[in-house]
Order: C-alpha cells, then sequence, then structure tokens
C-alpha cells in the first residue's frame, strides 16, 4: 500500500509530504484547491505522461516521490453473519431490488467462497511482482519500494527510480502496474484494458489454475512448432547448410588445436628467436662463476672469491664456534652456486638456431589466428563452435525421422490443447452470465439503473490453430494464445435504447468511475491490486446514491487501500481518514496545503462541502450523516466478527 507520498514544485504545491492511511482516504476541497493535482501526481509517479508545464513556476525540476509496502498485500476478514438492529431490520444476506442504503450493502457482499479467492490473487500478485522485481535487479529495502520521479523544465525530460536506481519509465510502470489503480484517468484504468478483461473473468470464474495448465501446454507447443518449422525448410536449403557445416567441421579438426596451444607457442617463438642473445648472456652469467674470459687480467671470478672467503670463515669459525652457522651458510651458498653454474652451461648448449622451427611455429600461429576470425575469439570457442555445428548437422542428417516425431507432438499438442481451452471457454461462458447479472444489480445502486452489462466471448477462426467445440457448435480450429481460445471484452449500454459498446467508448467520467466500483466490488477477490485510487467518482450521484458509493469505497478496504477524491458529504462520511486540501496566497504565491482533520473538523468539513456556508442547521446535518456512517461501518464489523463464520 501507499505510506507516504511527497511533492515539491509540482504544479501550484511547493512541498507537500502526505502520511497515508491502511484504509479509506478522503480528500475533499474547494475546486482547484489542487485535490485533482495530487491524482495527477501520484499518476506521475506510476510512470503516466507528464510535461514541463507541471513544474511550479520559477523552479527547474518537481519531484513526486511515493513510498510504498510491499510486505504484505490485502488480506481478506472473515464472512460476517446477519446481525439484526434494535428494531428487527436484517442486514446480511441478499435481497434484490434495494430500496434503502442497507439493503444495498447486503447485496454487496460476496460469498465465503468467493472472498477466500482473495489469497489466490495476492498470492499471484506477489509472485508476478517478486518476477519482476528479480528481472530488473530491484531490491526491496525493509519491505518497502520507494518510487519516485524527477521532471525538468528545460528539457521536458524525466528520470525515474525505484529505491534510488535509475530506471526507464517502462519499467517504472511495470513494477507501479501491480501497486497502485487509478480510476477515473486513463492511464490506469485496468478495467478499461480489453487485454485485462480475461483476467478479471478467469479470476472471478477461478480458472487460474486451469489457464495456467493451458498457458504451460501452449509454451510447449510454440517451441516444438518452432523446431518443427525450422526443420521444414526446402531440401535445398538444408542440403547447402549441411555443407557448409561439414566444411567448417573439417577445418577445425583437421587444426588439431589443443587448449593452451597458442602460449606455448609464443614462448618457443620467443626462445627461438633469441637464441645468440641467450647464448651471449650464459656465457657472461658462467663467466662471472666460475672464471671464463670475461673479464681484464685482474678479474677474478666469483667462485675463486668465495673459496678464499671460505677459508677464512672457517679459521674464524675453528676459534669462534658461535660463527660456524656463518661458515656453513656460505658452504651452501658456493654449492648452489656451482649448481648455478652448471645448469647455464648446459642450458648453452642446448640452444640452437632452427630457422625451420620457427618457421612451423609462425605458421602455425597464422592458421590459428585465421581461425580465430572465422570462428571465435579463443581455441575453447572455436572447438565449442565445432560442437555446435556438429549438432546441427546431427539435427539436419535425421531431419526426417526428427520431423515425423514433431508432427506427431504436433497432434497430440493441439488436441489437449483444444480440451483444455473448450473447457475454459465453456466455464468462461457459465461465469459471464453470472458476472453481467452481478453488475446490472451494482450499477442499479450507483444510480445507473437502466444500464446494461455484457461479456462479449468471440473466437478467431484459425486452419493452424486447435480443435475445440464451441457453444454446442461443430468442432473447428481456432486460434490460441496462452489465455486460450476466447476474445474477451466488456461491453455496457448506460442508457436504454444504445446498443453495447466497450468499456473505452464511455465518454462520461462519472459513469466510468461508477462503472469501475461496481466491477471493484465484484471482482474485489480478483484484483490483487493492493491500492485504489478513484477521482470524479461523484459525478452526477444524488445524496442517497452518495451513501451507497461511500459504502461500497468503503467495503473495499476489506481487501484494498482505498484513496478517494470527493465532493459528496456522504462519501466523505465514510472515510477511515480525511484530509481538507485547500489553498492560500503566500508571497504572491498560490500554494496547496492538505491537512488531515480531527473529529471536530470533519463535521465543519463536511457542513462546508454540503452548502458553502457553515451554519447551525449544517452543522446538525453534518452530524447526522457522519452519525449515520460511523452506525454502519460499526454494524459491519459486528457482522464480521459474529462467532461461527
Amino acid at each position: 500500500m501507499l505510506l507516504e507520498l511527497t511533492i515539491k514544485d509540482f504544479a501550484i504545491i511547493d512541498s507537500l509530504h502526505l502520511r497515508l492511511h491502511r484504509l479509506f482516504n478522503v480528500f475533499t476541497g474547494e475546486t482547484g484547491a489542487g485535490k485533482s493535482i495530487i491524482i495527477d501526481a501520484v499518476n506521475t509517479l506510476l510512470g503516466g505522461k507528464i510535461g514541463a508545464e507541471y513544474v511550479r513556476a520559477g523552479c527547474e525540476r518537481a519531484t513526486v516521490e511515493g513510498v510504498f509496502s510491499i510486505d504484505a498485500l490485502p488480506a481478506i476478514s472473515d464472512e460476517w453473519t446477519p446481525v439484526e438492529d434494535d428494531e428487527g431490520a436484517a442486514y446480511g444476506g441478499s435481497t434484490n431490488g434495494a430500496s434503502t442504503v442497507y439493503e444495498a450493502f447486503d447485496q454487496a457482499e460476496a460469498s465465503h467462497l468467493q472472498r477466500l479467492q482473495v489469497d489466490a490473487a495476492s498470492a499471484d500478485a506477489r509472485i508476478a511482482l517478486a518476477a519482476l522485481l528479480r528481472e530488473y535487479d530491484i531490491t526491496p529495502e525493509d519491505g518497502q519500494l520507494i518510487l519516485s520521479r524527477d521532471i525538468f523544465r528545460s528539457s521536458g525530460r524525466t528520470v525515474a527510480r525505484i529505491n534510488g536506481r535509475a530506471l526507464s519509465q517502462q519499467v517504472l510502470q511495470q513494477v507501479a502496474s501491480w501497486l497502485v489503480d487509478i480510476h477515473g484517468q486513463s492511464e490506469h484504468m485496468s478495467l478499461l484494458r480489453p487485454d485485462q478483461h480475461v483476467n478479471f473473468l478467469d479470476r472471478y470464474a477461478e480458472l487460474l489454475p486451469l489457464r495456467a495448465e493451458l498457458g504451460t501446454k501452449v509454451t510447449e507447443w510454440r517451441n516444438a512448432r518452432k523446431t518443427l518449422q525450422s526443420l521444414q525448410q526446402t531440401e535445398r536449403d538444408q542440403s547447402r547448410r549441411a555443407e557448409f557445416l561439414r566444411f567448417e567441421i573439417d577445418e577445425i579438426e583437421r587444426a588439431e588445436l589443443r587448449p593452451g596451444e597458442i602460449e606455448e607457442l609464443e614462448e618457443e617463438r620467443k626462445v627461438l628467436s633469441n637464441a645468440e642473445h641467450l647464448r651471449e648472456h650464459c656465457e657472461l652469467v658462467y663467466g662471472a662463476i666460475k672464471g671464463a674470459d670475461v673479464g681484464g687480467d685482474d678479474y677474478k671470478p666469483a667462485m675463486d672469491q668465495l673459496r678464499i672467503a671460505q677459508r677464512s670463515l672457517g679459521e674464524l669459525a675453528r676459534l669462534d664456534k658461535s660463527l660456524q652457522e656463518y661458515a656453513d651458510n656460505l658452504a651452501e651458498a658456493i654449492y648452489q652456486l656451482e649448481d648455478v653454474a652448471a645448469s647455464i652451461s648446459s642450458y648453452e648448449s642446448d640452444i640452437e638456431d632452427d630457422p625451420r622451427r620457427l618457421s612451423e611455429i609462425e605458421e602455425r600461429l597464422d592458421q590459428i589466428a585465421r581461425l580465430k576470425r572465422k570462428y571465435g575469439a579463443t581455441i575453447e570457442e572455436i572447438l565449442e563452435r565445432a560442437a555446435e555445428d556438429q549438432a546441427e548437422l546431427d539435427t539436419i542428417t535425421n531431419r526426417d525421422e526428427i520431423i515425423a516425431k514433431l508432427q506427431g507432438q504436433d497432434s497430440e499438442y493441439r488436441r489437449e490443447i483444444g480440451r483444455i481451452a473448450q473447457e475454459l471457454s465453456a466455464r468462461r461462458r457459465e461465469a459471464a452470465q453470472r458476472l453481467s447479472v452481478a453488475m446490472e444489480e451494482q450499477l442499479n445502486d450507483l444510480n445507473m439503473r437502466r444500464a446494461r452489462f455484457s461479456v462479449e466471448i468471440e473466437q478467431v477462426p484459425d486452419e493452424q490453430g486447435v480443435p475445440a467445440s464451441v457453444n454446442g457448435q461443430l468442432e473447428q480450429n481456432y486460434a490460441c494464445d496462452l489465455t486460450g481460445i476466447d476474445r474477451v471484452q466488456f461491453l455496457i449500454a448506460p442508457n436504454p435504447g444504445e446498443p453495447f459498446k466497450p468499456l473505452t467508448k464511455i465518454a462520461s467520467g462519472g459513469e466510468t468511475s461508477r462503472l469501475m466500483l461496481a466491477l471493484k466490488t465484484i471482482l474485489t477477490s480478483a484484483d490483487a491490486t493492493p491500492t485504489l485510487i478513484f477521482d470524479e467518482i461523484d459525478a452526477g450521484i444524488s445524496g442517497q446514491s452518495g451513501q451507497i458509493v461511500g459504502a461500497k469505497l468503503w467495503m473495499l478496504t476489506q481487501n484494498h487501500q482505498v484513496i478517494c477524491v470527493t465532493h459528496l458529504p456522504q462519501i466523505a462520511a465514510f472515510a477511515d481518514t480525511h484530509y481538507n486540501v485547500s489553498k492560500q496566497i503566500f508571497d504572491d504565491r498560490t500554494i496547496t496545503i492538505v491537512n488531515e482533520l480531527r473529529p471536530e473538523q470533519r463535521v465543519r468539513e463536511i457542513a462546508h462541502i454540503m452548502g458553502g456556508n457553515v451554519t447551525e442547521f449544517s452543522m446538525k446535518s453534518a452530524e447526522e450523516i457522519l452519525a449515520r456512517a460511523y452506525l454502519w461501518k460499526e454494524r459491519f464489523q459486528v457482522r464480521s466478527l459474529s462467532p461461527g463464520r
């Protein structure tokens, strides 16, 4: 969930630090105070498009930073049981044609079995997010991710970071998509992306395990088909390729390369190229030790000088035993020097001028250099190239046998995938009918009483696809991907007489937000996004409907952190944490101020947004609205804690 939000020099916000809470966070305030700018800032943080115009006037850079907890994704509460109030009215179960806010609340409750899906959805989200973080080498710190984004005025460029590490905007978007879902702005309306509809439907219908089984089979099938298609090239191409591979293998094998051979040859070449120089210095070394003609008449070799020193030191040791150790050390040194002289003499006698061998070495090194230019930077890489060529040649040689085997596997894969896809499709159609009914009930509560909702499920015929019988029709081949053969899309007809349209065709922001709320209420178990943000959700909603919307938003907090910008007092009354957004003039500059309200301040704020001027009547009405919301939440919590459920 979103723990902290820091905004600096963004639009009319000079510096703002918010600490958000686990449940229902509501922002209210005058139009133009900056409520939507806060949502814009969050959208920027999630990788949304942003321009230099959002940098506060007179500043070079704007910064948005969010601290997210990823220790635990939403967990569910126990199912609640019906409890009667003092007047005997039942709260719980399900009723049709709800006429009161409390009956509508009851209709929004999911079954215990459905709600248990939240654990599975959360687990899926944890696994997916963990895999994404590993892919980009992002390590959470103390169970938190810190997302930030800088916007620069002069260049218009942005810099995205996660835990201080600069990453691309695309990576930021991918990570953020698992953390926050914004409703009211197109970039993050996951329920308005047709490619996501099949995911929601499958989670709603508890089909994810079966779909995972299908996905594994489809991946295996694709890999096998890729190999088969490669082998099914024309025979002429395969023949030419085989001939080329044999040439490469033969050229490498005839060279009889050995690992380490280059180093050995270069060392031997260095000796042969410097034979005369080596002999000259061997003679100097031997002469200096043993006394060959290396100096003038007065020159005395080292060995003669050491013998004189040895005799004198021996006489000293005879007179003083403490010097015997030095005499022994000198004797050992003379012995070692004799050995060095003998070894140098033997080495010199073995030095030969061998132009033929030197030429052979040069030719061999040239041969290896040519092979390196063609096949690899080292002998090891050249030998590995030969092994790869041999493996490919074996595949081509056994082509007919392998093709026959893969063709048999292809048929088996298609039949098995078709069987699973057909089962998936049937169960999706059944779930789609239930989802449509549930959606229309929810939309009725949200003052869209005549709206109709439908789930469109279509298939694309494809001769190269998988065989399946759809909806009792004759079996035929359909295109199939990791989700199956179905192309799923949610459709809506907001008003009577209108045809069904894709959700993306809905123009009204208020309708869109209410539709999102309805879907979220039903699919709360299918959506593991920890934080949900609703903007402009109260457009066109009356007071009575506002109470229902507020209750539904609060109920989402059983599985999510919810953040909402609203102008309706009935929605604001359900807040667990209430923030007031205002603007002030400071040093001739407009700045946005956000205050977390205390209980007594909430009453005044609710009264203010009811009618502008705060009067004794509006204060009393505000208290009543807050009391009704508080009473409902208390009753809801009692139900959820009832024994035996």
